[in-house]
């Protein structure tokens, strides 16, 4: 039997609607686009973050970002604020096709991990209140063990060292371009979801496998691994 590669899923937007977030930053900063604008800030300033070698947990770089954001708009952001936004980012629902799709890899035999920079206690939140932490074998997290922000290359070396009876190559599941060129400089194959807001980046390291959502995704991980 062909052994098949370890698929890693990237979680916040890939697995988890972050369209749920909408409405707070509508309220607390007057304008519901202020939700995309705060998830960039936060993507850019932890990759920033990562090039001088300083790290702090996701969450408080989402918090800073957010005050960062607040002072720009001038208006008033409180402690309260920042814990509504964190306790919505552990509650954050599953895209549709999301359970079905994971289930129908498992059932493939594919071994499935995650790979986030939430910290880990946020993660398994978040797998938990989705129904979905049972089909992970690992929960993977930057925030134990390499302490760089993806994608850092050695994040992505770090979990090649976590999993165990040799795979055959890694799978990098994620919607956002910079994750899947990242996942491509390691030497991983790489499947891009174009969630609304995402697209293909045309320069550099190309995703192996592209789909609208993890169904069309799963079908050709499917067709390519294990026909």
């Amino acid at each position: 039997m062909k052994t098949l590669p370890a698929l890693v899923f990237d979680v916040n937007e890939t697995l988890l609607d972050i369209e749920a977030l909408t409405p707070f930053f509508a309220e607390t900063l007057g304008s519901p686009q202020a939700m995309r604008e705060w998830f960039a800030q936060t993507i850019l300033y932890s990759q920033s973050l990562s090039l001088i070698d300083h790290y702090l947990p996701f969450g408080e770089l989402g918090a800073a970002t957010l005050k960062m954001q607040a002072d720009i708009a001038d208006v008033p952001v409180t402690e309260a604020d920042i814990e509504r936004l964190q306790r919505l980012m552990k509650s954050l629902p599953l895209h549709p096709e999301v359970s079905e799709a994971l289930t129908c890899l498992q059932q493939q035999g594919f071994r499935m991990f995650t790979l986030t920079n939430n910290a880990s206690a946020t993660q398994n939140a978040q797998l938990e209140n989705a129904g979905i932490v049972h089909v992970f074998e690992k929960a993977l997290s930057v925030d134990d063990r390499s302490k760089a922000f993806k994608p850092a290359l050695k994040t992505y070396r770090d979990v090649e060292s976590q999993v165990d009876d040799n795979p055959q190559g890694f799978c990098l599941i994620a919607c956002h371009s910079w994750d899947i060129v990242g996942a491509r400089a390691a030497g991983w194959d790489a499947a891009l979801i174009l969630r609304p807001n995402n697209a293909v980046l045309p320069v550099g390291p190309q995703p192996t496998f592209i789909g609208k959502n993890l169904t069309e995704i799963a079908a050709q991980l499917i067709a390519h691994y294990a026909p």
